[in-house]
């Protein structure tokens, strides 16, 4: 039972959601599905229009057959029979041609808007948190996108032009019905009421199977993720966990065929109740045809015609309730989407941003009284803290494990944004500059180096797209990764492997070191950035940012203090407060934390 702190109904303390307010949420996600379809009002209104023109077109068939077997037949009338013949292929034709027009526009329809779904859902998720990512499961993002998403595709791509193309079908048959007998006809449609409730229940059923199904695949996506990478695979190799994982995915899978079969069958005695119904609605015809109160008031060419139009009266009717069914049950899977598009972005663009020129920025770093605690966390990670980094000057954090170091430098880049203070880059607070500039302007090479499942030069080029081939060179140069890129098979152009597994860490770290130099940004975040490296190629690296920091403001987390000796700060970091602050000679003359860190 769904339920709401508000006030209203209550069972156990908290309030029930009556089944009207579920019927406004329904029609509301309604109202919002239908406004996908919004974009394309004209190319819907010509499927309408086709949609209506080869109904009536069709309506044409049984009466034409009608005069076949009451005129043309008995008075073997053979130039009337060709022509009321030739009028039945034509109809034949003319609707065939339009089923073909049609379903090419509408699938043409459905597949944009699934464009757009994807894309939206895409780029609203770039658009969140790292908080967000760290909360949910890759495999729940990857399952949204494709199997949620995958699962409406005969929804999106066909339920509005079934539902037009059988009403269109059912109105149209109906009123020819009526035509040619209303008694038959009052006969036909006693059947309705109950095939509709019927539908309704089946629908109901089916929406919250769909919504297991779509958790478990989601579970599914899970374990095929944390199995099947690199990384997973190394962990269950090593930690003896295969045959574990191949249970949990076996059992996850055999859920699925329980779902599966569940949904298939899910109201299956109903709709074949509903069938056996309809199947016998036209020996009920015969018989009313036959009765005294209705011989010899219509003839054989009429009651073929009427049980003709009849059969293809509860087609459309069918495909309407068959359609209720596929779309509330697709409910579950709009809704799982709407959640992700619905979510608040916690890290955005400011609505009047401060025009900012990242080639004129001189990088003065500011920390204001910076707090900021996680989601869900009773302590701040960092707490009160205030530092001043003078624009071409080194600052560097040193602290044990979870003090707070790379929470500042995450603050630093706008990972995050703090609870209260601010953090400036030449007086302006990062939350006014636009992410982009942003980005221009604050480079960060962190401990955990991914890397794409690509060339070696692409993986580079995506820090800057338009990069030529002289300045990536340059840049794997600086990062003293040049050599070893040049002797591989293909040099540049070698695949690094998924996630860069082609490499060891100290290789990868130095691309990475390499990928954020080519953007050249002005501030220059270093977390635990050589730590993979061996003691020779740390050295050649630090050499490499020690000519690059010229000019450039870098912030340094490092647990070697042997890294940061140099730098024109140092801060020691602990329980998310800067306890002292001061050059190496002067921490190490206090004789106090960073003294205690340094023995």
């Amino acid at each position: 039972m769904v339920t709401t702190p508000e006030d209203g109904p209550r069972r156990g303390g908290r309030r029930t959601v009556t089944a009207a307010e579920r019927k406004q949420a329904r029609e509301v996600s309604l109202r919002r599905i239908g406004r996908l379809f919004a974009p394309y009002s004209r190319p819907l209104a010509a499927v309408v229009a086709i949609i209506v023109a080869s109904s009536l077109v069709a309506t044409a068939s049984p009466f034409l057959l009608r005069s076949v077997i009451d005129t043309a037949l008995p008075d073997r009338n053979l130039t009337l029979l060709i022509w009321l013949v030739a009028g039945m292929v034509g109809v034949a034709t003319v609707t065939a041609a339009f089923g073909v027009i049609q379903t090419w526009i509408s699938t043409k329809i459905g597949q944009q808007v699934m464009h757009r779904l994807r894309t939206d859902v895409f780029a609203h998720l770039q658009r969140q948190s790292i908080g967000f990512f760290t909360r949910t499961r890759t495999g729940e993002v990857q399952s949204r996108i494709t199997n949620d998403i995958g699962g409406m595709q005969s929804v999106v791509t066909s339920t509005a032009t079934s539902v037009a193309s059988n009403l269109t079908t059912a109105v149209a048959t109906a009123a020819a019905m009526a035509a040619l007998s209303w008694r038959l006809t009052l006969i036909s449609l006693v059947v309705m009421p109950p095939a509709i409730y019927l539908t309704r229940r089946v629908a109901q059923m089916r929406r919250t199977i769909t919504a297991a199904q779509q958790r478990e695949l989601a579970d599914l996506n899970v374990t095929v993720e944390e199995g099947l990478s690199i990384s997973g695979i190394q962990l269950s190799k090593t930690m003896g966990a295969g045959p574990a994982l191949v249970r949990r995915f076996t059992a996850s899978s055999s859920r699925l065929i329980d779902l599966e079969l569940r949904s298939q069958l899910a109201g299956r005695w109903r709709m074949a109740s509903t069938g056996v119904i309809f199947a016998a609605i036209p020996a009920v015809i015969y018989l009313s045809a036959g009765l005294p109160l209705t011989a010899g008031t219509m003839t054989i060419g009429t009651l073929v015609a009427f049980t003709s139009l009849q059969a293809g009266l509860f087609r459309p009717i069918t495909g309407l309730l068959n359609v209720s069914v596929s779309l509330v049950s697709s409910l579950a899977l709009f809704a799982r989407i709407f959640e992700y598009l619905d979510l608040p972005v916690e890290v955005d663009d400011p609505e009047s941003p401060v025009d900012v020129d990242p080639a004129t920025v001189q990088g003065h770093v500011r920390f204001e009284d910076v707090t900021f605690a996680y989601p869900g966390s009773d302590s701040a990670a960092v707490a009160g803290v205030s530092l001043d980094v003078p624009a071409g000057s080194t600052l560097a954090l040193v602290g044990e494990t979870g003090s707070g170091k790379s929470t500042l430098a995450a603050l630093a880049a706008r990972l995050h944004d703090p609870d209260a203070g601010r953090v400036t880059i030449d007086g302006v607070d990062l939350r006014d500059m636009t992410l982009a500039d942003l980005a221009s302007i604050v480079g960060v090479v962190s401990q955990e180096t991914y890397l794409l499942h690509t060339s070696v030069r692409e993986n580079l080029r995506y820090a800057k797209p338009d990069a030529t081939d002289e300045e990536i060179e340059a840049a794997a140069r600086a990062a003293q990764v040049h050599d070893l890129i040049s002797a591989l098979p293909d040099g540049y152009d070698t695949t690094v492997g998924s996630r860069g597994h082609r490499f060891s860490g100290g290789e990868k770290q130095r691309l990475a070191i390499a990928r954020t130099l080519l953007r050249d940004p002005r501030v220059l975040i270093l977390d635990e950035a050589t730590s993979a490296l061996d003691t020779e190629t740390e050295r050649a690296v630090q050499r490499a940012f020690d000519a690059l920091a010229h000019g450039r403001t870098t912030i340094t987390i490092a647990h070697r203090l042997s890294t940061v000796r140099g730098a024109d700060e140092i801060a020691v970091v602990d329980h998310g407060r800067v306890v002292e602050s001061g050059t190496h000679g002067d921490l190490v003359a206090n004789n106090g934390r960073y003294a205690a860190l340094a023995a």
